[in-house]
């Protein structure tokens, strides 16, 4: 796939000029963010992996063929950062989510096994205020069983009751289990009928 890194931001002034959608993905830092940007775009090293939460300190802007930003937002909640630095990361994200017109979804990214926080929820009710289109997907799908998935999808959506967003899509960055679906998901989001595969 045509992919590349195009620049980090902290602020507006950063960001790469707002002439294409832009699709975010957002989640705890320990969900496997990296890895499902990773394996979306076939690209192993793109986005960057660690086993220290909270790596990603800056809004990190890819460039997806010639009509599409991919955008990796800092994790939030179990980063190991001084509290200074993760109430200006909230800051950071926030000003992101709310000024940029060209923002069509944020992927939320839960793992599958662990209940969703209130932080997930406050997320997911934020970018309904704001109307952009919240893509929630399950992670480490691979780490349960079928059955499991099934019980553990019920759980979660039983959990964010009230909070609006569509099916989750069920995810592995081993299996490369939804990429099909979450593909299909940001195609039909940022360009209707437009195929970003091609």
């Amino acid at each position: 796939m045509d992919v590349e890194f195009i620049k980090s931001a902290f602020k507006e002034e950063h960001y790469p000029p707002s002439d294409r959608p832009e699709v975010a993905f957002a989640g705890k830092s320990n969900v496997g963010k990296s890895s499902l940007i990773n394996t979306l775009t076939g690209r192993r090293k793109l986005a960057r992996t660690s086993s220290t939460p909270g790596r990603t300190q800056a809004i990190n802007f890819f460039r997806f063929g010639k009509t599409l930003y991919l955008v990796d937002l800092p994790g939030y909640g179990f980063a190991r950062v001084p509290m200074k630095v993760k109430k200006s990361w909230g800051l950071m994200v926030e000003d992101y989510l709310r000024s940029r017109q060209t923002l069509k979804a944020v992927v939320v990214i839960l793992d599958i096994r662990r209940d969703p926080s209130a932080g997930d929820a406050d997320l997911i009710n934020w970018l309904n205020y704001y109307h952009i289109v919240p893509i929630v997907v399950l992670t480490k799908a691979d780490k349960v069983s079928r059955q499991q998935a099934g019980k553990r999808t019920a759980r979660i959506k039983k959990s964010l009751k009230g909070v609006s967003f569509s099916a989750p899509v069920l995810f592995s960055s081993h299996t490369r289990q939804g990429v099909e679906d979450l593909w299909k998901r940001i195609n039909e989001t940022a360009f209707s009928e437009t195929d970003l595969n091609t």
